[in-house]
């Protein structure tokens, strides 16, 4: 690869905020300035930015003033008022500072670096303190009246101002985002009068697009309701149940391995009423699958961004959906792999994660990944017979709330919980004949495949929204 060339002031570089080392950071900057068909201001000349304050989840209760925390802010842009946690009612004077208003912007400072959440706040009527990695932009006071907040919250949703965001982003996996650059973000300088007349057009579409994105379901949600119908697996209730239930066991079943381990056994005894309602028998994993773990890399090596035909699958490549981020694997060097070769992928096994937040995870190894590494933080789910049981069926299987209640079981409660491989061949899957395996598969497919074309009409109404708005302040 021949030499890229970039210009930058010394007097800019100098300042922490600049000091990025990936070249693609000066070249998208540099696009991104020269477009002065649309960025012509700045955020800060408008708006002031608050970060929230680091709550410690300690100070958590039943009843009190609401938290919004950055998964608060809803798929829909607004925020989501149902599960928010609690603080002490006199933290709304303690800290009055980080009290949300009518009128502010939320913005993820947190994200995957695809997408950072932002959410319009209006018509509020109770007291909402700000959380650390969220920040509220509020319109200065000597602004009021020149420009439209909800003006601004319709531009950080386009792709020209979340691609401003993205570039700024710092961090390997989680992407995070400084206050200095959101307000450094290029906005158009447009009069108050075509920024209502913009916003009076895009109201109708943005309301369409909620009510898409609110009929939508993730595929674990479908991966559920269709096991809920097929197996009548009543896991809500289970989970009801655990905040009710004092430690109940049999010991002599859980006798010289599970008495080593900080295990929350009432998850069995939880797990055993629910099993009761089961329309299909269960079978262990142990007996229709091996077992095995990944590598970690000798002491001091790291992944490399450089091409060396070796590829190291990590967790954070593996998504919640069970897709691989193939474009995003890193590689080891060869005198690594040779050291950890024998822990592969093969294809069509299954990995899963036993490790910290991310247990659970799961995903049918592709083609692409065929006899690569894996980190140590994976299980290797190889199927004994794959003419009783298919890997798809065995993935949701895994990725339902069946199998997910019983790695909460097994997942030690240590500062980062790990699920031990021995465990995992207890957990227990409904064992059905290859025919109805596959009529399930297609049940959950072909739902799947609806929740792709609500994602196409979202996908062109925003499309719609971007268009609009560039035609509308072109200059």
């Amino acid at each position: 690869m021949g030499v890229i060339w970039t210009k930058s002031r010394f007097s800019e570089i100098g300042k922490s905020h600049y000091l990025f080392s990936n070249y693609n950071y000066f070249l998208l900057r540099k696009k991104i300035d020269s477009d002065k068909s649309f960025l012509v201001k700045r955020i800060v000349d408008y708006f002031d930015i608050i970060s929230g304050f680091a709550f410690s989840s300690k100070d958590y209760q039943d009843e009190g003033s609401s938290l919004c925390r950055i998964g608060d802010i809803s798929k829909t842009g607004g925020i989501n008022l149902s599960d928010m946690k609690k603080l002490p009612i006199e933290y709304t004077e303690k800290y009055k500072s980080f009290l949300i208003k009518n009128g502010d912007i939320l913005i993820g400072m947190t994200g995957d670096g695809k997408y950072f959440k932002t959410g319009f706040v209006e018509n509020l009527t109770q007291n909402i303190l700000l959380n650390q990695r969220v920040g509220i932009l509020r319109l200065k006071e000597t602004k009021k009246g020149i420009f439209n907040p909800k003006f601004l919250s319709i531009l950080l949703q386009t792709n020209k101002v979340q691609n401003q965001i993205r570039i700024v982003a710092m961090g390997k996996t989680q992407k995070n985002v400084s206050p200095f650059d959101i307000l450094n973000i290029k906005i158009p300088d447009i009069n108050l009068k075509k920024q209502n007349e913009i916003v009076n057009k895009i109201i109708p579409i943005e309301q369409e697009i909620k009510q898409l994105k609110d009929s939508k379901k993730d595929i674990l949600e479908i991966i559920n309701e269709v096991f809920e119908q097929e197996f009548n697996f009543d896991w809500k209730t289970s989970e009801e149940y655990l905040d009710k239930l004092f430690h109940k066991i049999n010991f002599v079943s859980i006798a010289n391995n599970e008495l080593k381990f900080d295990i929350s056994l009432k998850y069995r005894e939880s797990f055993e009423i629910a099993k009761k309602k089961v329309k299909v028998k269960l079978i262990d994993i142990g007996k229709i699958a091996q077992i095995k773990g990944g590598k970690r890399l000798p002491k001091g090596q790291n992944v490399i961004e450089e091409y060396t035909g070796y590829k190291y699958v990590r967790v954070d490549d593996l998504n919640w959906d069970g897709t691989f981020d193939i474009d995003n694997i890193k590689y080891i060097s060869k005198e690594n792999h040779l050291k950890i070769k024998n822990y592969i992928a093969k294809k069509d096994d299954i990995l899963l994660t036993i490790v910290g937040a991310t247990v659970g995870k799961c995903g049918i190894v592709p083609e692409e990944l065929d006899n690569k590494n894996i980190t140590e933080n994976f299980a290797r789910i190889t199927i004994n017979n794959k003419g009783k049981i298919l890997p798809k069926y065995f993935e949701y299987c895994l990725q339902s709330n069946i199998c997910q209640f019983q790695f909460d079981e097994y997942t030690g409660k240590a500062s980062q919980g790990k699920l031990a491989l021995f465990r995992i061949k207890k957990v227990q899957i409904p064992y059905i004949d290859i025919n109805r395996q596959i009529q399930i598969i297609e049940k959950i497919k072909s739902k799947i495949d609806a929740q792709k074309e609500i994602d196409k009409k979202i996908e062109e109404k925003q499309n719609k929204i971007n268009e609009l708005i560039e035609n509308s302040i072109m200059l």
